[in-house]
Parts: structure tokens; sequence; C-alpha cells
């Protein structure tokens, strides 16, 4: 009965639409086009119960009925695109649907990152399986943005570019002490050893992470420059030269970002220096977004809030001295790495069914890669390396320290 009333109102509002042209195959046998131009995105409406589901859920809703398999596309992610360029004129986030979901924000502010909160959010994600992620990660299992020095760059060449491009930011040098919070499967740990000639200690909360890191540490004969902890960052103790952190800052929550720059203060020798790759939320944006969950926070990344650089910078001033050496927006890259990763997840795809994940799970998984690949390919969201220093740190400017003269 719900789906019958909302099914004309949604075409009805749809018809405001002025995106890029849809094709919608309705499951009736008819068609209706809608938005402006010549090359349409054909969705196919498999079940009615899409309506219901998009008109009081919004754009939660929308997600969860593509993983439900109510709809398809030819093009998912340039379907997205053109939703988020044209979000305005699409009946998303409405009194209705901000009510409805209000069940969910109030689900995701239950997933605090308190002690035992980050690991259980951690492992929600990063634990589910290192065979599934090896299924569209490089060879390196390398899990953030990339960075494409050239038009032909591969998947792998442009993780390592992203990965040097930090070091040699920091000015890392052979014999440095570098604290690497959030590891991962030890992709930059084992290059900071191996090509920088350093000393590194990687903290992750995933065990599964955990345990092949050090499996690829000993294949490696790093052992003895590098040791990987299961260990909060909040309980590192130590004095390093060099703090690093890629993508992690997400996982941290509000409440723990200003935790979070006091202890890399106090962890930071004093001449060091911090870098920091962060996805980031246009500033204008974030307040809104911060008090409701959105679909990523409920399916894929729990407890997760992604940065806004104004609001990280304003955490770090309150709680410490440190200063912004550097910044720069490498977003414009993460579409490609995004799109790269999708296109090994379908190749895949028998691995990841022999790993028994079922078609629902699959549908998230191609949901949560297309609709990142549009966020960013429309600048709704970006990524930054960020460089972070003490005043009077002048090394960073090619000038060394003061040496005090003999008496």
């Amino acid at each position: 009965m719900i789906t019958r009333l909302l099914k004309p109102h949604l075409l009805k509002t749809l018809g405001g639409y002025g995106g890029e042209p849809i094709e919608l195959r309705l499951a009736d046998g008819t068609n209706r086009t809608f938005g402006r131009g010549l090359r349409p995105v054909t969705v196919t409406i498999h079940n009615d119960a899409f309506y219901r589901k998009f008109a009081m859920g919004g754009d939660m809703g929308l997600g969860e009925s593509y993983m439900d398999g109510d709809w398809s596309a030819d093009d998912l992610p340039r379907l997205l695109a053109s939703a988020l360029k044209a979000r305005d004129t699409l009946p998303l986030d409405t009194s209705l649907s901000m009510l409805i979901n209000a069940t969910r924000d109030a689900w995701h502010w239950t997933r605090k990152n308190t002690r035992v909160g980050a690991k259980r959010n951690i492992e929600a994600h990063y634990d589910l399986s290192n065979p599934f992620f090896a299924t569209f990660l490089d060879r390196s299992m390398t899990y953030s943005c990339g960075y494409f020095a050239h038009e032909n760059a591969s998947l792998e060449s442009a993780q390592e570019a992203k990965l040097k491009r930090l070091a040699d930011k920091l000015q890392i040098r052979p014999g440095m002490n570098i604290l690497e919070i959030g590891c991962g499967w030890g992709s930059f740990a084992l290059l900071l050893a191996r090509e920088y000639g350093c000393q590194v200690k990687g903290v992750t909360l995933s065990r599964r992470q955990h345990d092949l890191a050090r499996e690829r540490v000993a294949e490696a004969g790093l052992g003895n420059r590098i040791d990987i902890a299961l260990e909060d960052f909040r309980d590192t103790t130590g004095q390093f030269d060099r703090i690093v952190s890629v993508e992690m800052f997400e996982a941290l929550g509000y409440e723990n970002w200003g935790v979070f720059f006091s202890k890399c203060h106090d962890l930071l020798a004093p001449n060091g220096t911090i870098g920091l790759q962060v996805i980031t939320i246009p500033d204008h944006r974030f307040a809104h977004y911060r008090k409701h969950c959105d679909w990523l926070q409920r399916y894929i990344f729990p407890g997760s809030l992604l940065g806004s650089i104004h609001h990280m910078t304003g955490a770090m001033i309150e709680r410490t001295p440190l200063l912004v050496h550097h910044l720069e927006d490498i977003g414009v890259h993460y579409e490609r790495t995004l799109l790269m990763w999708r296109d090994r997840f379908f190749k895949n795809l028998a691995s990841v069914r022999g790993l028994g994940f079922d078609d629902r799970f699959i549908r998230m998984w191609d949901y949560y890669l297309a609709v990142c690949a549009a966020a960013f390919g429309t600048r709704t969201l970006s990524t930054v390396q960020l460089v972070l220093t003490r005043p009077c740190n002048l090394e960073l400017a090619g000038i060394p320290a003061r040496q005090e003269r003999a008496a």
C-alpha cells in the first residue's frame, strides 16, 4: 500500500531532476527518461520496493535498495556522480527521510571510538578477510589514495609514488626512528625500512592486518628494523623523529581529534615532523555531516568521521603548538584509484564468492566503491597530505639546527 502511494509521488519528483539523463526502466516494462543530455545512464527497477526505500530513506535508502537488488545501473559510478552534481534536484535528505534515519544516527553515536569501541569498529571492516582485500588491492596491499604521476601509471606504481611523496615531504633520512599509526598490512613500514633505512614501529587495531604485516616483515628479512604492534596509539610510548599516518584519521571520531594531535605531539622528537594523509569533506558541509549517519558509516566504516581542514586544524591548535608546514590536495587521484579497485574486484568475483561472501555483500561493496569514486570525481570529497611540525623547526626549510658553540 505504501509503495503504491509513493511510486507516483517519487516519479513525479524525479521529473525535476536536472542532472545528466537517466533512462528508468520500470518493473512493469515501461520506461521514463529524466534529466538533460544525449548519453543516458540506464537504471533498471527490479522490485517496486525501491520507491518506498528511496522515498523514505533518501540517500541511505538508495544504497540499501541497491544492496537488496531492487535496482541496477549500466554505469553505477557515472550515475552516482551525476546524482551528486545535481543533488539539489533530487529528493534526498527530506524531512521524512531524516526522521526515519534518526535511528541510524542514534546507532552511529553508539559506535564511539573508546579503546574497546575503536577495536570493534576497525575489526568490522579491516578484519573481513585478508584474502578478500587481496582480490582488489595492489600487491603491496596499500588501501588508500594513490598518486598517478602520469597517464599510464599502474596502481602499484601510484601507491608507491604516494608513499614516497609523503616520505620525501618529511625529509626522511637513514637511521630515523619512525612511528606509523594505522600501519595496515605494512606497505609503508616496509618501504621506509627497505628504501629509506629507518627503524619503524607500526601500530594497528586489526588482528588480521597485524598478523599479515608481521609475516611480510619476516619474509622481507626486516624484522630487525620493523616492529608491528597490535596496539592503540593512545597507549604508545617512546620518542620518534617522524610520525606518519595514512588515512587512519577518519577512524578516530571527532571526540578523539584533540587526543590524537596531543599524543602525536608528546611522542614527537624536538625537531620532529608529522605526515598525515586524510580524507576530507568540505568545511561548509561538516556541521551537517557530523550530525547524521550516512550509508558509508552505517555499512562500511562504523564509527568513522571524515576530516575537515578547518575543524582538524582547530582541534590541533586547541591542544598543541603544532602548525601546518605543508598541505597538498591529492583527491583528484582517488577517483582513478577507486575505479581500479572496482575493476579488480569484479575481475576476481569468483574468488570473492569462494571466500563465502554473498550477492548482497558484493552489491554493497560495488556500491561503496562506486559512490566513493563518484564523490572524489565530483570533488564532493577529497584527500590531503599534511606536514605538521612545531614552531622554530628550521630543518624543514633546509636550515640545519644551530649548534651550540663549545665553551
